[in-house]
């Protein structure tokens, strides 16, 4: 009896382990596909449709490297491998994959679809504006090629949008290296980052408290017309903050000449 439940159980685990490798794909091979394109590409977008990253990877790289330059597979082909790419995490790699769409086939009407997505892998490895920003400087150069090569393209305004949204984690990254000084007491280096957030980023939510910062900076180092400058310039941008008018209050109005009447001469007679 005993034997008898153990192999029982043995074959219920060989089930149980035979369909988790067939919900994972492990079956898949690409190479079953050799001379058939058609049927490789087509196995491909079904292993990507079921959530298989690595055997649609594995099919679309294939193709890519087995499909003639100028075959008209090879741009959806690349596109669907940067679409697998990205699901993996593999944001870099799928960056480059759209990346070769638009270089390779500027025409086609992926081309821009492609480009925009390659722009938001790359926004996608800058996470924090604490972090280096060397990915988000390449999306927003993306984007901006994006917008300057097809003007007319339907994700222009997803790129406006993407842009924006940049914009506003670099004027974030400078305002808190900006702040970083300012903590410290180190006021000079600390206005040259404000200054940067007002200057190169006047419409992000940051603006406001770099123009704050910069005012206290400037008092601390007793630099009274930049820091009246300064306040001129934030009132002007936030006349109604509270904030603002509690660190600059508006001066008082000049009394106007003309209303006052002028005092006259007494008459000296000859």
């Amino acid at each position: 009896m005993a034997g008898w439940r153990a192999r029982a159980m043995r074959g219920a685990v060989l089930a149980v382990l035979v369909v988790l490798v067939s919900c994972r794909g492990g079956g898949f091979r690409a190479d079953r596909f050799a001379g058939d394109a058609v049927g490789l590409y087509k196995a491909g977008v079904r292993e990507l449709g079921l959530k298989h990253w690595d055997n649609a990877i594995a099919a679309f790289e294939k193709l890519s490297t087995d499909l003639p330059a100028r075959d008209s597979l090879l741009p959806s082909t690349q596109f669907l491998l940067g679409q697998a790419r990205s699901r993996n995490e593999e944001h870099l790699l799928a960056a480059q994959a759209y990346n070769k769409v638009a270089e390779s086939f500027p025409e086609d009407t992926l081309a821009d679809d492609a480009m925009f997505e390659s722009a938001r892998e790359y926004q996608k490895l800058w996470r924090s504006p604490e972090l280096d920003s060397q990915y988000g400087t390449t999306a927003q150069a993306t984007f901006r090629t994006l917008i300057a090569v097809y003007p007319d393209s339907p994700r222009r305004k997803d790129a406006d949008r993407e842009l924006a949204a940049l914009e506003e984690m670099f004027a974030t990254k400078e305002y808190l290296a900006g702040y970083y000084y300012f903590r410290r007491k180190a006021y000079d280096p600390a206005i040259l980052y404000f200054k940067t957030v007002v200057t190169t980023y006047p419409e992000a939510a940051k603006s406001r408290e770099a123009h704050l910062r910069m005012v206290e900076s400037y008092r601390a180092i007793r630099y009274k017309e930049e820091a009246a400058e300064a306040c001129v310039a934030v009132r002007k941008r936030f006349a109604s903050d509270p904030a603002v008018r509690a660190l600059c209050p508006a001066e008082s109005a000049p009394r106007d000449s003309a209303a006052i009447a002028p005092v006259a001469k007494p008459v000296v007679k000859p």
